[in-house]
């Protein structure tokens, strides 16, 4: 794994953690974090809590004794999730915005593959993580993306109602009762409004059919204030805008597509993070949904982009986007296209901060570690925000450091390869060299894994 190895990014995670500290309270709660977080940033493949202690202790005697502190700190202290998640995502945006602004809301999910029943929230569920339906947790996620950065802010476990409706598995995974069932799009809602009670910067919502298709999500972005470009299935009705500005007869987006004819689509180009150019043939139209004006509250116009590839015999892919009348195609296709961004995420976290590493039961267990991984994210893109500007170009590096970061992601069973290529940089190229347990970034660490 490519590093950055400097004093500085030392001691810049020692007052990060201290700050973290300062939010947790406890004494032991930030012992605890700091050997936590360190931990997920060191070398170990397995980044669960029995190697996590094993690692950072220097008594084989102690390691017992260590894991349990770690384990009561993950599944069962109290501690607030927000004010941790907030703080990191600040830290990193005060410095990935120093060049450049958030663009994009990106919202999407990933699976966490389990084996058995008694994990919180598991059941045999559709995740994109295997392709299949498959036993496994599913996460929810909040991700800001600048032009050439992306940083996760937020997670929420979806409860299937397998789980919400039985009070003997909430019992022993210890959901809160105030949680009962919801959707995903409501999961993003949710997220999207303690972003902005949080005070992050607004971007426009990304998000895949599963989300976009939802009528409640869509209204819910725009009652927010917030702008979209979601997509849909092609079954979605809609009026189209004729050119004296009035709804047409009411269509599917499929039959939108048929009808405006291949001589309306046109050529468009874009690149997904890789150096290979990607195109598709687009046509967009201006639109109008009525179930969303009426739950909305009034009538809005908004586009509609179709993808006609070259080798389908009908239009595949549609989109609905908030965007200004003057919106042009070119500008339509390139922001939808930015949604893959969260996959990049997803890799990294899993690849090299153990997002899926986790083999605790509980919900609040679950929610703890994950805030945990955030906050090692959000100190990572800081930290490559700082060292690689996006003027900066890409960091140049010998053959011998090549060969370290792409040995260290192919051993782990779970990395997949980056599908759009890399052009965007990985955020781990900024990881900072974990000192050894004798000489920790984190005093209370230590001095948690010696007791």
């Amino acid at each position: 794994m490519a590093r950055l190895n400097n004093v500085g990014s030392e001691q810049r995670l020692t007052s990060y953690l201290d700050r973290i500290g300062n939010l947790l309270g406890h004494a032991k709660r930030r012992a605890c974090f700091a050997a936590y977080a360190t931990g997920l940033m060191g070398n170990s493949e397995r980044k669960s809590v029995e190697p996590i202690a094993a690692a950072q202790c220097p008594d084989p005697q102690k390691i017992d004794a260590a894991h349990q502190r770690l384990l009561h700190f993950v599944g069962q202290s109290e501690w607030q999730d927000a004010p941790i998640r907030q703080f990191a995502a600040r830290h990193a945006l005060e410095e990935m915005m120093a060049r450049e602004s958030v663009e994009a809301w990106i919202f999407d999910d990933t699976g966490f593959l389990k084996q058995g029943k008694h994990s919180v929230g598991v059941q045999r569920q559709y995740t994109g993580s295997a392709g299949k339906i498959t036993n496994c947790q599913v996460g929810a996620s909040l991700t800001l993306a600048t032009r050439t950065m992306q940083l996760p802010v937020d997670f929420e476990l979806y409860l299937p109602q397998s789980w919400t409706e039985d009070i003997e598995r909430r019992r022993k995974a210890k959901v809160p009762d105030s949680i009962e069932f919801r959707t995903k799009p409501q999961l993003a809602l949710e997220m999207a409004e303690r972003a902005l009670a949080a005070k992050l910067p607004k971007g426009i919502v990304l998000a895949d059919a599963a989300y976009g298709n939802n009528g409640d999500f869509r209204v819910g972005l725009r009652k927010l204030g917030l702008s979209y470009a979601v997509d849909i299935e092609g079954n979605t009705k809609m009026r189209v805008i004729s050119k004296n500005g009035r709804p047409g007869r009411a269509k599917s987006a499929h039959e939108v597509g048929l009808a405006l004819g291949v001589g309306r689509y046109r050529r468009v180009t874009w690149r997904e993070g890789s150096k290979k150019t990607l195109g598709s043939n687009f046509a967009s139209c201006r639109v109008v949904i009525e179930k969303d004006a009426k739950k909305l509250g009034r009538r809005e116009e908004i586009w509609l982009l179709i993808e006609w590839p070259d080798d389908e015999p009908a239009p595949t892919k549609f989109t609905l986007l908030s965007l200004p009348k003057k919106t042009s195609t070119v500008q339509m296709v390139r922001v939808s296209r930015q949604r893959w961004r969260t996959e990049r995420v997803y890799e990294d976290m899993k690849g090299e901060l153990g997002l899926d590493h986790f083999e605790g039961r509980g919900y609040p267990g679950w929610h703890h570690h994950v805030t945990v991984a955030l906050t090692c994210y959000a100190f990572v893109a800081a930290e490559h925000a700082r060292a690689f500007p996006p003027s900066a170009g890409r960091p140049r590096r010998d053959s011998s450091q090549r060969r370290a970061a792409r040995a260290s992601l192919q051993r782990l069973a779970h990395h997949r390869p980056a599908r759009c290529g890399t052009r965007h940089r990985s955020v781990v190229a900024a990881l900072p060299d974990m000192p050894t347990p004798e000489r920790s970034a984190a005093p209370n660490a230590a001095a948690l894994v010696t007791q």
